[in-house]
């Protein structure tokens, strides 16, 4: 039977359908497809490949730099342990494991005295050291020394008979000591010089002792290729700790470089002018490119939220349903969240890097500026693999991790459960014996590098056979632990991952499941990614200024907002090309539209 012609509501809905079909299949093309149907350029895609080559050579140069004052502050830091510090063993200076050496320190009152003896002596004599150090006063004269003594208000201790006296108020007792020049030849007697001032020690009572030193350098290394000579200071604490009252002192020295603002040297000439205007264009270029990704990303998520309202609104009067939230989740493109971040990070890392090298910042930014540039570096490189899911080979791992996420999440939670029963367990009853686990953080990493199979002899060898109890505690302990997460968690870990890896090819071969707004859009045809379907058929949309202006104007209409942007989008005049395709009138528009308040 042949069809009857359709009514004019009939044609309308009809009409509607189609274009709302073509302009969610135009959202959700590739920028490949785009390019194809509309001759539409990737400008996203090309500001992310601009952005990557730009942001990895800015890094890379950064890199270098950071790592040159970063090594410089821990020579020096090393370079002062040895001038400062009674006892200093080069052996302390590398990083091993197990430790070759115990902590520094002291055990004797009269060991107390002659550290920070030595340590002044050091300072008095700072002329003598190969490094270019300096006073902190103007004419290189030696400024008096701040040393602070915390001592409990109230502290004796009877042993003999079990008895004391005692009160926990921390006091703070600071006095300046004074060098003079016959320093450097007498020596200094700190003992004699704290019973001057009445600043006697009782070490029954003794909590800590803290002294300050200040000194100046200049850093000619730096000078050359990357930036002129670097000044700086170094604030200098020596530290003898007492805290757990245990018969040892330890001993301890930090340092917090801050670079000062060079008043410079006539005799140089800074022959590296080229090489700073180029980092300066390329720190400029970077802010310029990532505000014109981040400009662009926030566009694409805006016109997205308005296709979905849009697309809500179309499913309510078309088919009377609501969209699904898995249908609403399509137009909320992830990717370009995470580039956003990516952008913003970016620009205050190259933000701070530009007055860095400018020398605007009095301090260490490096840090900070190093935390923004890897991360959003990082991100960068992270984004890269929206374009590479645009191809089926390599879109393969980037399904499988958003197939298995949700099971992941769940098989994490339990195990993290198990994992955290198993940290405090061992930080609280192996802690005071193994030297994994002495804090909770170490008791985590040591737990964490069993599961990959790393240092498991030296594991069970370190415990020491002071308690046979908790000897053969930690072996059980262990054995449990490794067998359930190696043998068991791990291997269900894998195969969740492994699940999600079948499915995925199973959905290449039968086809993925779809979403209501995926059901409704149907698949692109080839024919309708060319630029002839296109030409034929072009999707509607308007302005932000309209957008605006409908939204406001809204509030003195009877119907909703929506309404406007479905007419708008499905009936607009201004697609000539479309109003001559499907040949209706003026009078057939005019009947949706919306009628005013009267």
């Amino acid at each position: 039977m042949a069809s009857s012609p359709m009514s004019g509501s009939g044609q309308r809905i009809m009409l509607s359908e189609d274009i709302m079909r073509r302009k969610l299949q135009f959202f959700f093309m590739n920028p490949i497809q785009k390019w194809k149907a509309k001759k539409r350029f990737p400008y996203k895609f090309l500001i992310q490949l601009i952005k990557i080559v730009l942001v990895t050579l800015q890094l890379s140069l950064f890199a270098q730099n950071r790592y040159s004052h970063v090594n410089y502050a821990w020579d020096n830091r090393v370079a002062f342990s040895h001038l400062f510090i009674k006892g200093w063993d080069p052996t302390r200076e590398v990083s091993s494991y197990p430790p070759a050496l115990g902590p520094l320190a002291i055990y004797y009152q009269d060991s107390f005295y002659s550290t920070i003896d030595y340590a002044v002596n050091g300072y008095a004599n700072l002329s003598n050291a190969i490094g270019p150090y300096s006073y902190t006063e103007e004419n290189n004269t030696m400024d008096s020394l701040t040393f602070c003594i915390y001592q409990f208000k109230e502290g004796n201790i009877f042993g003999f008979n079990e008895s004391y006296t005692f009160n926990s108020d921390v006091e703070q007792n600071c006095t300046e000591l004074n060098i003079t020049e016959s320093t450097r030849i007498t020596g200094y007697d700190t003992k004699a010089e704290l019973e001057k001032v009445d600043l006697g020690i009782e070490f029954s009572r003794f909590v800590k002792a803290e002294l300050f030193i200040s000194v100046k350098t200049v850093n000619f290394k730096a000078a050359g290729p990357i930036s002129p000579p670097d000044c700086y200071q170094f604030d200098i604490i020596i530290k003898l700790d007492n805290a757990d009252m245990d018969g040892q002192v330890l001993i301890s020295l930090d340092t917090e470089a801050t670079r000062l603002e060079c008043k410079g040297d006539v005799h140089y000439k800074d022959n590296n002018s080229l090489n700073f205007i180029l980092r300066s264009i390329l720190n400029f270029l970077v802010i310029l490119v990532c505000c014109t990704s981040f400009i662009l990303c926030t566009r694409a998520i805006w016109r997205a939220q308005l296709l979905k309202y849009e697309t809500i609104y179309f499913f309510r009067e078309k088919f009377n349903k609501e969209l699904s939230m898995e249908g609403r989740l399509e137009f909320l493109n992830l990717w370009y969240v995470m580039i956003i971040a990516n952008d913003a990070l970016l620009i205050l890392g190259s933000s701070i890097k530009e007055q860095i090298e400018r020398k605007q910042f009095i301090g260490d930014q490096w840090n900070l500026c190093s935390v923004f540039l890897g991360t959003g570096n990082l991100l960068v490189w992270f984004g890269v693999l929206r374009y590479l899911g645009f191809f089926k080979t390599y879109n393969v791992v980037i399904l499988t991790l958003k197939k298995a996420f949700p099971k992941v999440a769940r098989f994490l939670l339990c195990a993290v459960l198990i994992y955290a029963g198993f940290t405090f367990c061992g930080w609280l009853v192996l802690g005071p014996y193994h030297m994994k686990f002495k804090s909770l953080s170490t008791t985590s990493e040591c737990l964490f590098a069993l599961i990959n199979g790393d240092d498991m002899f030296a594991t069970f060898f370190i415990m020491p056979h002071k308690s046979a109890m908790l000897w053969w505690y930690l072996r059980i302990y262990l054995y449990s632990f490794t067998s359930l997460y190696i043998y068991v968690i791990l291997s269900l870990f894998i195969s969740v991952i492994m699940d999600a890896y079948e499915t995925i090819k199973e959905y290449y071969i039968h086809g993925f499941p779809k979403s209501d707004v995926m059901k409704f859009m149907g698949d692109i045809q080839d024919e309708e990614t060319t630029l002839e379907f296109w030409n034929s058929i072009e999707t509607a949309s308007f302005s932000f200024r309209e957008q605006l202006h409908k939204m406001v104007c809204c509030n003195s209409c009877r119907k909703s907002p929506f309404e406007f942007f479905e007419f708008e989008s499905l009936f607009s005049r201004r697609n000539s090309s479309f109003s001559r395709m499907v040949n209706i009138d003026d009078d057939l528009l005019r009947e949706k539209t919306v009628q005013p308040i009267n």
